[in-house]
């Protein structure tokens, strides 16, 4: 019996190791592209005033689609459409095409509400570009990105039935098309018709995000559903779906906010600032939200069927392998910041100054990345476990913490010369204009930090899931990490003696050669630890991938 058992958790973390590192691989190639169009953003506008409206202008029909379009969230709606019956799958092609059409019409007068006010949000979005211009060309740009929360809502919509159906191949091409998009308007329409153009090409990618998946969902048969069946499952989804997206708009409302105050900063700042949490957002993708997600459908399944012991082993397995991998991925990116950047965003009208101040920004969003991906995994857990309350608690703490530390910090670097010239010499900066921005990635990364704490905490008590395990994890992992760290940096400081690192081909080799060398020692000294993580990660490698457990995965933006 107990065999049984042990072998009936091990298939379940095997297959969740499965479902993660295939989902990882995917989000791999859709953070590529993502790349690839931050590289073309880079290399045509820099670190420029184009660029600080083109993110700023995302603002508003951000936080439109993580208050009001991520209510019909597909975590809310699987629950209601599992109540349907083999028999009555027609009725619930028919409840989705209904809300389709609620969810349309809710949002275009919400839309049509914000286009006609875009002129008086503006001042509050951005109040530092005060020329009329500037102002004029964020509100044309921020009207037009109003349809883009439209389209990516009601392609969370349609998910739903393409969930149940596991069709999980649009998952991944969805944000592919999304990036595609965005590489059109850059190179094709903001040649012909300027900035407006950056925006039509989010528009088409958000577009091309949901036509992927219509006709699928309209080639599904349907019955009549009566009005009154309609609009009581409704309700459940939106009490279901409140507490969720509020706590989704926190990480919105924070970005609002920074931006807003990165506005008042030198020309460049807000671009600055977009690029390292787009570049931080790659690891966090390929690790924190792949496990989080992964380890979703099965904890919803244990938390259901009242088994707790396995739900907390569950969590232990994800949490640990989270920790497993991002420690070195810090690690890395801190010693390799400046190539990585480089490499990526290195080319046309960004200069050395943008990327040595993005390197820096980057290294401190990246000291949150454990936390950020735990917190992801937590904030699930609590969704499977049916208790919204606390994952909205710790969204609004992590709005609090990051704003008053954002403010504090500015008002200490503006004022104490000690502080500023510490920051600026430990990231070699001193020469370089606009280093306060750096404020705004410290606050945010003590926002994550805090909250992921607060929900480390609550989820022992509410849980009872205990951390002493986590202790030779922490030694190994954080142990291996560093002497692959130090080895990095050592090829780094030789490599730069023999190539020319001022030009692409040279600090591309330099950069890999140290990476190359940082993981092998950081691989050898796991296995030489006899680390549980390595030998679980290698071995699920070396089987054949299979079938897995069906897997949520919600359409998200995909980032600006």
């Amino acid at each position: 019996m107990v065999r049984t058992l042990l072998s009936l958790v091990g298939r379940e973390t095997r297959g969740m190791h499965r479902a993660a590192y295939v989902l990882a691989g995917f989000a791999l190639a859709s953070q590529l592209l993502a790349l690839v169009r931050d590289r073309l953003l880079a290399a045509e506008f820099g670190a420029t005033h184009t660029l600080d409206l083109y993110y700023a202008a995302f603002r508003v029909p951000d936080l439109l689609f993580a208050t009001v379009a991520s209510l019909l969230s597909l975590y809310a709606l699987l629950p209601i459409l599992s109540r349907f019956e083999d028999s009555e799958e027609g009725k619930m092609v028919s409840f989705l095409r209904q809300i389709l059409l609620i969810f349309f019409i809710g949002m275009g007068v919400i839309a049509a509400v914000l286009f006609v006010l875009a002129p008086l949000l503006i001042p509050l979005i951005a109040p530092g570009i005060a020329d009329a211009a500037s102002r004029a060309d964020l509100i044309s740009l921020t009207r037009i990105l109003l349809l883009q929360p439209i389209f990516l809502g009601a392609s969370n919509i349609l998910a739903a039935l393409t969930q149940l159906r596991h069709r999980f191949f649009l998952y991944s091409v969805s944000p592919l098309l999304y990036n595609i998009g965005i590489i059109i308007g850059i190179l094709v329409l903001y040649p012909r018709i300027g900035v407006e153009g950056l925006g039509w090409g989010v528009v088409l990618g958000a577009l091309l995000h949901f036509l992927v998946q219509v006709p699928f969902f309209f080639a599904e048969k349907r019955k009549r559903l009566p009005r009154g069946q309609v609009w009581k499952p409704f309700f459940e989804v939106l009490k279901l779906s409140i507490p969720r997206t509020l706590a989704l708009a926190s990480g919105q409302i924070s970005l609002l906010v920074l931006i807003a105050l990165g506005s008042f900063f030198v020309e460049g700042s807000i671009a600055v600032f977009m690029f390292a949490y787009n570049l931080q957002a790659v690891p966090l993708t390929i690790i924190g939200v792949s496990y989080s997600v992964a380890a979703f459908p099965t904890l919803a399944r244990l938390h259901a069927a009242g088994d707790t012991a396995q739900f907390r082993s569950h969590i232990e397995a994800a949490l640990r392998h989270i920790l497993f991998w991002s420690i070195p991925a810090m690690v890395l990116v801190v010693v390799l910041r400046a190539q990585l950047v480089r490499v990526v965003l290195g080319a046309g009208a960004f200069d050395w100054e943008a990327t040595r101040l993005t390197a820096a920004a980057l290294a401190l969003f990246i000291i949150s990345l454990c936390a950020q991906g735990m917190t992801l995994l937590i904030a699930r857990a609590y969704y499977a476990a049916g208790k919204t309350k606390i994952p909205l608690i710790l969204g609004i703490l992590s709005v609090i913490v990051t704003i008053v530390s954002a403010f504090i910090l500015l008002f200490v670097f503006q004022g104490s010369l000690l502080w500023r010239f510490f920051l600026e010499s430990l990231f070699r900066v001193s020469d370089v204009p606009g280093t306060v921005v750096l404020m705004l990635a410290l606050g945010y990364c003590l926002g994550a930090l805090v909250q992921c704490g607060a929900g480390l905490v609550c989820f022992a008590r509410d849980f009872h899931l205990s951390y002493g395990s986590f202790g030779r994890l922490l030694f190994q992992s954080i142990g291996a990490s560093t002497i692959g760290g130090a080895g990095a940096y050592a090829v780094l400081v030789l490599m730069g003696l023999f190539v020319d690192i001022n030009t692409l081909p040279g600090i591309f080799a330099q950069g890999a050669a140290a990476g190359i060398v940082g993981l092998v020692l950081i691989v050898l000294m796991l296995l030489l630890l006899k680390n549980q993580e390595i030998l679980e990660a290698i071995a699920s490698f070396k089987r054949r991938i299979t079938p897995a457990a069906p897997v949520t995965v919600e359409p998200t933006r995909i980032l600006s």
